[in-house]
């Protein structure tokens, strides 16, 4: 789908749909991770590795009812761009600012779908020597393709369809939205996310 698309100057706008995930489930399901962490962490200091901008309200969360002292670090990856559709491409748009060597990383992604910046972001982070890396995943599509073993934490199991708010947008709207909905175009059909 084409830039010019999502803006709705050749067609259909994309807008929010209905709520695949409410606001309550949401947080409850966030403190229930934030005190699995705490368990597994006891006695450690994990350094919370956020994906923006999508995991940013995810993190922010989940960071809150983790019962213990977590530090912060961002990287912004892209393999989207204006589109609902992945390019295949992932590349690094902000890097990290502290050094993982050592340290026990969770990664804090918002989706998994078709696995390609996971799987991207975990090659890149383990070669820098974490003493541990865990992924934190909030949403994770039915159908994706990523090793099962990866996933250590897992918020909600979501179809295929392309979502919107909690941190999630299309063309850089409506993450500000307190639950999880699926897009639809002004003509009320849902879109389909394209791995």
């Amino acid at each position: 789908m084409g830039h010019d698309q999502l803006e709705g100057d050749a067609g259909p706008e994309l807008v929010p749909g209905k709520i695949l995930v409410s606001a309550e489930q949401l947080a409850e399901r966030v403190a229930q991770l934030g005190a699995e962490i705490t368990v597994d962490y006891a006695g450690r200091s994990p350094l919370l590795v956020g994906v923006l901008k999508g995991a940013f309200m995810f993190m922010s969360d989940l960071s809150r009812v983790i019962d213990l002292p977590v530090e912060f670090d961002f990287m912004a990856v892209s393999s989207y761009g204006h589109s609902t559709r992945s390019s295949g491409v992932v590349r690094i748009v902000k890097d990290l600012d502290l050094d993982l060597a050592g340290r026990d990383v969770i990664l804090v992604e918002d989706i998994v779908d078709s696995g390609l910046t996971l799987n991207y972001l975990r090659r890149n982070l383990l070669a820098r020597n974490p003493a541990s890396l865990e992924v934190c995943a909030l949403l994770v599509r039915e159908d994706h393709s990523v090793d099962e073993a990866i996933l250590r934490y897992e918020g909600f199991r979501i179809p295929g369809e392309f979502v919107v708010g909690y941190g999630l947008d299309v063309d850089q709207r409506y993450r500000n939205l307190p639950d999880i909905r699926v897009v639809e175009s002004t003509s009320g059909v849902e879109v389909a996310e394209a791995s």
